[in-house]
């Protein structure tokens, strides 16, 4: 019983140390500076009770960003995800190909998130103004002037890089799926429409589980992407969540505050995600 505590903690214990050290301790840390007026640099602390979060829910900036990047969540959770889903039927369809294209799909989410934003900040002021110009279609100019195509780019952007990796999750799902389910709807007369709406779609519910749970995440969290392809501009119409806590923080030395804006930040996208999982899970369909 001994050895197998000791080799128990040798292999957990050194996760669990640098989970308590990375994760866990700046986690209470911060949700205790919310409650102070520190500013990140004076040794001295004041506590302040509510006062941070009730500068953070009065401040216009913060409902803004908490609007816009709503918008820029709902869009990106149905894109990416019938992207994801298509790019799955297609690549698992028998094809010579269907592994370059799988490859192919999923490059782009092995490019880091700031390049990305400044390839795509290329595309978007330089060629499409070009091809603006060429083809006089005013909509294809000044594509990052305003918060509404300023959104689309993010979701352009974000569609690009993500939907390969959801591609793989759904490819996981849908390859497991019995062969002896699609051969008896063919023998039936189901169409290709039938097998994915009354067979395929109910057996993947798991991956549609995840895949919503993780584009929830990844889209309420964004940064880099937003950071480096509009940097919130114009005017911070297109500022996320996370560039305006960052922004709290660093640039306005508002510490305090911005740790009571990221705590409200984790109690929404976690009971978001929480309750996305929970409803989720009740109508997976088991083989």
């Amino acid at each position: 019983m001994k050895k197998i505590k000791l080799s128990f903690w040798a292999f957990v214990g050194p996760i669990l140390f640098s989970y308590t050290l990375i994760q866990l301790v700046p986690l209470l840390a911060g949700i205790y500076y919310s409650f102070t007026d520190w500013n990140g640099i004076s040794s001295k602390v004041k506590w302040t009770g509510l006062k941070n979060y009730f500068s953070a829910f009065t401040d216009s900036t913060f409902s803004h960003s908490f609007w816009f990047t709503f918008k820029f969540t709902v869009l990106s959770l149905i894109i990416l995800n019938v992207l994801g889903f298509s790019l799955a039927l297609l690549v698992t369809r028998k094809s010579k190909i269907s592994n370059l294209l799988r490859t192919i799909f999923f490059m782009p989410n092995l490019i880091g998130g700031l390049i990305l934003g400044f390839i795509w900040q290329f595309i978007f002021t330089e060629v499409f103004s070009a091809i603006g110009g060429i083809t006089h279609q005013r909509w294809l100019l000044g594509w990052l002037s305003d918060d509404k195509t300023g959104l689309y780019g993010l979701v352009i952007l974000m569609s690009w890089q993500m939907a390969g990796y959801l591609m793989v999750i759904y490819i996981a799902s849908l390859e497991n799926i019995p062969a002896e389910l699609i051969e008896a709807a063919e023998i039936d007369g189901a169409n290709v429409i039938q097998k994915i709406r009354h067979i395929t779609i109910p057996l993947v519910r798991p991956a549609f589980t995840v895949s919503i749970f993780l584009t929830l995440s990844n889209s309420f969290k964004l940064y880099d992407q937003n950071l480096s392809l509009t940097a919130g501009g114009p005017g911070n119409s297109t500022e996320m969540l996370a560039m305006n806590i960052y922004n709290t923080a660093f640039q306005f030395n508002l510490m305090g505050v911005a740790q009571a804006k990221a705590v409200i930040f984790l109690l929404i996208v976690g009971s978001v995600s929480l309750l996305q999982v929970y409803f989720l899970k009740k109508g997976e369909v088991e083989v």
